[in-house]
């Protein structure tokens, strides 16, 4: 694709113009996809984006062809370790378009900063590919939304990385808490307790050679370099990450919300939080605790509750588990540790059945495959994932305007409160190629 017709293209895909062609193409893809490995380009060579793309290229039934990362020391390195995996070197770029462009390309994989979640996402579906997102799916609420919407649009299987729901102890779980095993559940619990350490005071600097800033900032608002906002310091900082809360609390809260086999968003959110252990440059609270309510009918027996707990300066474990789930019925309870397996008790403790763990990310790689050839929705779909990825920034928005909140979970809004509803969007650079239509 020539460079003008590319640019076009691109921002087509950004206004949400394209996609015929594309969805015409969708049936000869997948019957070509039936018979042949499938063609992955993974983009972001970060920790997780690595284990991503180490995963697919050691399936049977896949292949990795590109590498991309505005870091070309990590690309390389990551291109390296895919060699030895497949025998075969994947192509290293900087640039998600040179992937995207590829007719060959079969689906993707996102395994970014945060910011690029959707954007990368979006355009993908645009050009054709299927998509495997690293959590959080979003960066804020209203992406969460435009990601659905271009999934459906150009028909593509979109699956979000939290792989417990594909974790057979998990669904096992989930599957005894909506049989009545401990009676109506009516609290979940969900907790995030862990050692991390402090990201320091940092100061702009030139970036190291290799390193393109410009392309990593991408559609965020244009900031100077500095140490630690890059490398999994991104994640502490609101126009890049989405805190712990996003990043690792997310896949707790997501078990919480399958086992309270709710459907929707909360109706109401109260959090308190704030940085209690670390005096840094981190925007986001080191310590949270945040409860929304569902509802229902709004009879009694009919609402649900669901509660998250954050410690980030905790080398304790709570439970049993270090980050870990709760389900509190009226006839019993369940505790579940996402890597260690579950225990359910009946009054007074009783213990009455219990599972241990199994694999979390290689079942939830192959659903994804199973579902690009089959067409099946992805046992993390990105409709079922923005339920759970919203209740984080949900959480993260009452903790910064401190204070109770109503939502309406039709329009996804805070309804008569503008300096909430500022928060459903972001800041984008103006002008960017990659900004969504519609943000």
């Amino acid at each position: 694709m020539a460079g003008t017709e590319r640019r076009e293209f691109f921002k087509q895909a950004g206004l949400g113009l394209a996609g015929a062609a594309v969805l015409s193409a969708a049936g000869q893809q997948r019957a070509r996809a039936a018979n042949e490995k499938l063609v992955f380009g993974c983009i972001g060579c970060g920790g997780q984006g690595s284990s991503l793309a180490r995963s697919f290229a050691a399936q049977p039934d896949a292949t990795v062809a590109f590498v991309c990362d505005p870091d070309r020391g990590r690309a390389e390195k990551l291109a390296g370790e895919i060699k030895e995996i497949q025998k075969a070197a994947p192509q290293i770029v900087e640039d998600l378009r040179r992937v995207l462009d590829d007719k060959s390309v079969d689906a993707v994989t996102v395994g970014t900063p945060d910011h690029w979640h959707a954007p990368a996402t979006i355009l993908a579906c645009a050009a054709g590919k299927h998509v495997y997102v690293e959590k959080p799916c979003s960066h804020n609420i209203r992406e969460g939304r435009l990601m659905i919407e271009a999934a459906r649009q150009h028909d593509r299987v979109v699956q979000v990385g939290t792989q417990s729901r594909s974790a057979a102890h998990v669904r096992k779980a989930a599957e005894i808490l909506r049989s009545g095993a401990i009676g109506d559940v009516l609290v979940a619990k969900a907790w995030n307790s862990q050692k991390r350490g402090s990201i320091g005071h940092g100061a702009p600097s030139e970036p190291p050679a290799g390193f393109n800033h410009d392309l990593w900032v991408g559609p965020a608002p244009l900031v100077p370099f500095q140490a630690n906002r890059q490398h999994y310091g991104w994640h502490w900082w609101y126009a890049f990450g989405t805190g712990d809360m996003g990043n690792d609390g997310v896949h707790d809260i997501d078990i919480a919300r399958f086992g309270l086999g709710v459907e929707t968003h909360p109706t109401s959110i109260a959090a308190i939080g704030g940085k209690y252990a670390y005096d840094d440059d981190q925007q986001f609270p080191d310590t949270q605790y945040v409860v929304f309510e569902y509802p229902g009918d709004g009879r009694v027996g009919q609402k649900r509750q669901l509660i998250y707990e954050q410690r980030l300066w905790s080398n304790y474990v709570q439970e049993g588990f270090e980050n870990g789930n709760a389900w509190y019925g009226t006839n019993g309870m369940l505790l579940l540790g996402k890597k260690e397996g579950w225990k359910l008790f009946g009054p007074k403790n009783q213990l009455r059945d219990s599972m241990a763990a199994e694999g979390l990310g290689l079942p939830h790689h192959r659903n994804f495959i199973e579902c690009v050839r089959s067409g099946a929705r992805p046992n993390a779909d990105i409709e079922i994932n923005h339920l759970s990825t919203a209740l984080c920034h949900l959480g993260n928005i009452a903790c910064r305007v401190g204070r109770r909140l109503e939502f309406d979970p039709v329009s996804e809004q805070f309804p008569h409160d503008p300096e909430a509803n500022a928060l459903v969007r972001r800041d984008y650079r103006e002008g960017h190629w990659a900004v969504p239509a519609g943000v």
